[in-house]
């Protein structure tokens, strides 16, 4: 694992497909959690490592324990998208992450969103996370605390 970046914040583009619209032409509003997801595991392989090794690697799953989304503006097809993801808080087996989704031709802010993770081992029961992980959520959440925000973008 390998640390390169250690900023708590990522941000992913991706443009709305039409498959993702509902038939008033708008993004269907669960798709707003599919986004979070993509910018979620783009923070993690910014940090370093990927969602994939921690599971096959360290047996440990990331559960979504809460989710939460505030719908804005509507998104429509083809326009190009924001996700704007930051770690929020780290604990022994907690991790929360905030999201935001802006609109690239404008920056309207189109949704905002959090969601609360435990970490479970593969009985499903909640465990620790590795401290490998740890440090590098904390140095990351400290870095941000420090003013030192630069983005890495990702276009997808």
């Amino acid at each position: 694992m390998k640390s390169a970046h250690t900023e708590a914040i990522n941000e992913t583009r991706l443009r709305v497909r039409y498959a993702e619209t509902d038939q008033m032409g708008v993004v269907y509003h669960s798709n707003h959690f599919i986004w979070f997801e993509v910018g979620r595991v783009e923070l993690l392989r910014q940090l370093g490592f990927s969602y994939r090794d921690m599971e096959t690697k360290d047996g440990r799953f990331i559960a979504v324990a809460e989710a939460k989304c505030r719908y804005r503006s509507p998104a429509r097809y083809d326009e190009e998208v924001l996700v704007r993801t930051q770690l929020l808080n780290v604990r022994e087996s907690v991790i929360h992450f905030g999201y935001e989704l802006r609109r690239v031709a404008d920056g309207t802010l189109l949704a905002e969103g959090e969601t609360t993770h435990i970490v479970t081992g593969p009985d499903m029961k909640i465990t620790a996370l590795p401290e490998k992980y740890l440090k590098v959520f904390r140095a990351a959440i400290g870095k941000r605390n420090g003013n030192s925000l630069e983005r890495t973008s990702h276009k997808r």
